[in-house]
């Protein structure tokens, strides 16, 4: 069942979202090569439980840490862990949620480490734009296969993949909510978007090709080639208009600068 929002509810999911973007950068802050990626559990744990949230990813299903932190060739849910140490050229995705007020915000960055190669700007800001130019069809009328297609056909364009098995989702007092947003489709296809409606977008896009593997630890997830995979996250509500972003990479831009 999909669950439409009121004025009051989509607020509150804003500042649950807010708190995911401040907590997006405040990692940045210390994203460089050394730093190991439960160091940056920790960080986001104390200050999301400081300002008054619960960490949404922390025993979700299971799930034993706060962030998902996933470097290089894993796509999403890697497990933050003092043994995985960052180095210069490598990126990271880090996946981050809050739960606040009863509502959930969910949003994820991937962040390059140091100076990274031109052709990994090149991933990082195709699967960054490609999340942009998906939420400008997240528009009442509309469809989730319009979401999907637009974020399909600008990164196939641009000779990247688009992983199948793991897509976007709605969001609100739970996590994951109806309807599944996927980054791949036929336009005009799914669940028609209407007033109220709370989406999370999220390319996950690949530089070789489009196959995963779940490993053996039940969450984290690879390309099977090994390449690169970037990762980009937003929740939004639909509203009359365009569509409202309700978290921001506003503060990790701030620290990171806009541009790879």
């Amino acid at each position: 069942m999909i669950y439409l929002k009121t004025d009051e509810e989509i607020e509150l999911m804003y500042e649950a979202n807010q708190l995911v973007g401040k907590t997006l950068g405040e990692l940045a802050k210390i994203i460089k090569p050394g730093i190991n990626t439960l160091q940056l559990d920790k960080v986001a744990d104390t200050f999301i439980r400081d300002h008054g949230a619960i960490p949404a990813f922390f025993g979700y299903g299971g799930y034993p840490k706060s962030i998902c932190a996933s470097v290089n060739e894993n796509v999403v849910h890697g497990i933050p862990s003092e043994k995985i140490v960052l180095k210069e050229g490598d990126i990271i995705s880090i996946d981050c949620g809050t739960i606040l007020n009863g509502f959930v915000g969910d949003s994820a960055y991937t962040f390059p480490v140091g100076e990274v190669s031109e052709e990994t700007k090149r991933l990082l800001r195709t699967t960054k734009e490609s999340l942009y130019v998906g939420i400008a069809q997240a528009v009442i009328g509309n469809r989730v296969g319009d979401i999907s297609n637009a974020i399909q056909f600008y990164c196939e364009k641009r000779h990247y993949s688009v992983v199948r098995e793991l897509v976007g989702h709605g969001c609100g007092r739970k996590m994951h909510e109806a309807p599944n947003v996927p980054n791949f489709g036929k336009r005009g296809s799914g669940v028609q978007l209407k007033n109220g409606m709370c989406i999370c977008i999220e390319p996950m896009i690949n530089q070789g090709r489009k196959e995963v593997v779940f490993e053996s630890d039940g969450w984290t997830v690879r390309t099977k080639d090994r390449k690169l995979s970037a990762h980009f996250e937003h929740c939004v509500a639909i509203l009359p208009g365009k569509a409202r972003i309700l978290s921001t990479f506003e503060y990790v831009e701030s620290i990171a600068g806009k541009d790879f």
